[in-house]
């Protein structure tokens, strides 16, 4: 437990640094973690006998990374089917069985230990006057609810589950989660969502939207993880971090609740869309 928490003491420091200072401190953490997330990926799905391209996985996260830094957000599709076609072209020439799955397994891995982390920088740039420029302090302050609120949820979710739990969550992929953890680790992020969001400037609706949306997919992309480690019978993803296993391990509360956060922030908070649409419709 020591260990546990002087590590992740750490890397909260370490990602709250980067938040801050945003821009290339952030984009270059961000870089180190994906390329890290894809190594463990490969490694893990190498126990089931795929052989997802690394290579592949890290050149289209870089390209990725490019059009999140610098908002080209046009380009997202020609990088994903680029992905595809490489990763059908490495199969086909350089590829060893199973070759579906190869393919299928190096797209996902590019999506979701590369698009999906970058959704944070993405994020972080909300009110931004350019990808380089000063920021305001609207995108900053959403890292920041993400970081706080998963890490609640993820604690209380252990503490409230191993003092309370009885009932069983997900059984088949995570037979040491319950549900009484799960609305314990909700209600928590529910109140610093509140806590947080508030003090920064969100009403308190979208506060607690957020903490709903937060809680529910911090937990999803747990389990996620799990059932991914269950299938190619693996235990912990690497044994980089000391007291958490590896980096997909520590990060697989974050990446959904990245995305999830950043589209909601984007159509339901910082922009009109469906205000507009909903007033056409009705």
């Amino acid at each position: 437990m020591n260990k546990r928490f002087i590590t992740g003491l750490i890397i909260g420091l370490a990602a709250v640094f980067a938040v801050i200072s945003g821009g290339l401190w952030l984009a270059a953490a961000l870089g180190i973690l994906v390329i890290l997330l894809s190594r463990e990926y490969t490694e893990i799905l190498k126990h089931k006998g795929f052989l997802p391209s690394f290579k592949i996985m890290v050149i289209s996260a870089a390209l990725f990374g490019f059009v999140a830094y610098f908002k080209l957000f046009d380009l997202v599709p020609f990088v994903i089917i680029i992905t595809a076609l490489a990763s059908l072209m490495w199969v086909l020439f350089r590829g060893k069985q199973p070759y579906i799955a190869n393919v299928a397994t190096t797209i996902f891995g590019a999506l979701y230990c590369g698009w999906f982390p970058l959704h944070f920088l993405m994020l972080r740039q909300v009110g931004d006057t350019s990808s380089c420029g000063i920021p305001y302090p609207i995108g900053a302050s959403f890292c920041i609810l993400i970081l706080f609120t998963v890490s609640v949820t993820d604690i209380f979710c252990y503490f409230v589950g191993c003092k309370f739990g009885k009932h069983k969550l997900a059984p088949v992929i995570s037979p040491n989660k319950t549900i009484e953890g799960s609305i314990g680790g909700t209600v928590m992020c529910l109140l610093f969502a509140l806590i947080i969001g508030i003090p920064v400037g969100l009403p308190w609706y979208h506060a607690l939207i957020l903490g709903i949306l937060i809680a529910a997919f911090a937990q999803i992309g747990d389990l996620c993880e799990s059932m991914i480690k269950r299938d190619a019978g693996v235990k912990d993803s690497s044994n980089i971090l000391p007291g958490h296993g590896g980096l997909l391990d520590r990060m697989d509360s974050y990446l959904l609740t990245f995305v999830i956060v950043y589209y909601y922030a984007q159509y339901f908070i910082l922009s009109n869309i469906f205000t507009d649409l909903f007033r056409g419709l009705f």
